[in-house]
């Protein structure tokens, strides 16, 4: 029995534009982040005005189906290393290969940038991301809790 191959893609990674902010959103959402079109539009905007982030698109017959998040983390305490902010491809467009396509333009914009390492965080559940990652060469380097805290916009008044 013979296997049929399915015809490869014509991915093209670009950076993001303005354009795109409709179907970013759209992607936050299937990412798990509820994402209002507006304050996309202005994360995005705080994000491409600063020369240490950049955001990609992976586009299929000039569709966005997916996008990554990168930036310089630099600290004291480590050589400065390339950050996955967030990487998405779209439900229909799993498998395909474009969210490899996309990580492999992170290690090469991690490169171009000075960076000898990319980094990323993965929610403990995701299990399928972490097979993804680790299928790339990727490796768990610590477990850790995550702390934030709100300083504006809570509906309760710890003081009284």
């Amino acid at each position: 029995m013979s296997s049929v191959r399915a015809p490869a893609l014509d991915v093209v990674i670009r950076l993001a534009c303005g354009d795109d902010i409709p179907r970013l959103a759209e992607l936050c959402e299937q990412l798990g982040y509820p994402a209002v079109e507006e304050e996309v539009h202005r994360r995005f905007q705080r994000l491409v005005a600063e020369p240490t982030h950049a955001v990609y698109v992976a586009e299929v017959s000039t569709q966005v189906v997916g996008w990554i998040h990168l930036y310089d983390y630099t600290t004291l305490m480590i050589e400065p290393l390339a950050m996955v902010g967030g990487l998405v491809v779209d439900a229909a467009y799993r498998g395909l290969g474009i969210g490899r396509r996309l990580m492999t333009h992170a290690e090469q914009w991690a490169l171009d940038h000075g960076c000898t390492t990319v980094y990323l965080k993965s929610n403990a559940i995701r299990v399928a991301a972490h097979a993804f990652y680790k299928a790339l060469g990727y490796q768990i380097v610590k477990t850790q809790f995550a702390f934030r805290k709100d300083l504006v916009g809570t509906t309760e008044n710890p003081g009284g």
